[in-house]
């Protein structure tokens, strides 16, 4: 069985724990990372903990993955880490850290990603987020990842490998009070919230041979919440 890593899927009610039942009803052996230890929430085939701020984290996790199980075929970056904050209060230091665990861990995970990827390429995903204003050091971050992951795609096509950003919009994962709950599903055009299992719907696609020669692109999952604009 072709076999994905999935990041950030330490949350029963998370994005990448809404994608790893998905992929395995498909065939998929799914390891799961994030910076905390495998929880029985998110039943997946293995889980190593890694710390994706550090220089040597992504590439280590990859590596360990590879010793354990395998080449990696799919590689799903759905961490994030996320401090809210505007222009007027992001300390440097807090910048540096959105920018090493959003960005900079990506980079290094694509890079060890493609190195290791067999004769039949591979596939990454992304997860992004349009929220900057008041969320400046996160959208910052998320706003260099979608670079890197349209550069991978071009950079990487020769090499078998597809890339994709998906941008799901508002998906209640346990950070929303009732009233935001309600403000946002009544802005969304579908009359609804995303639910991380929309999010792995289209996962499940691209990773699949049809949805392979999708490459390179910027995909809004939200319902059309950001038709509005």
């Amino acid at each position: 069985m072709p076999l994905a890593l999935i990041t950030g899927a330490a949350r029963a009610n998370s994005i990448a724990a809404g994608i790893v039942p998905r992929l395995r009803s498909a065939g998929w052996t799914v390891v799961t990372s994030d910076h905390h230890d495998a929880t029985a929430d998110v039943p997946a085939d293995g889980h190593i903990s890694a710390d994706l701020s550090t220089t040597e984290g992504p590439e280590q996790l990859i590596a360990e993955v590879n010793r354990r199980y395998g080449t990696i075929s799919a590689l799903v970056l759905s961490h994030a880490h996320d401090v809210e904050s505007g222009i007027l209060d992001t300390t440097a230091a807090s910048f540096d850290r959105h920018i090493a665990v959003n960005a900079r861990a990506s980079l290094l995970m694509i890079a060890a990603f493609a190195r290791q990827a067999g004769d039949d390429g591979g596939v990454i995903i992304a997860l992004t987020s349009d929220h900057v204003t008041g969320n400046l050091p996160y959208g910052a971050s998320k706003g260099a990842l979608d670079r890197l992951v349209i550069s991978a795609a071009r950079e990487l096509g020769p090499r078998g490998i597809s890339a994709n950003v998906l941008n799901p919009g508002p998906v209640d994962t346990g950070w929303m009070d009732d009233t935001t709950r309600e403000s946002l599903g009544a802005m969304t055009p579908l009359g609804r919230l995303g639910r991380p299992v929309d999010v792995a719907a289209v996962v499940e696609f691209l990773v699949s041979d049809e949805g392979r020669w999708i490459s390179g692109q910027l995909i809004k999952t939200d319902g059309a919440f950001s038709a509005r604009f």
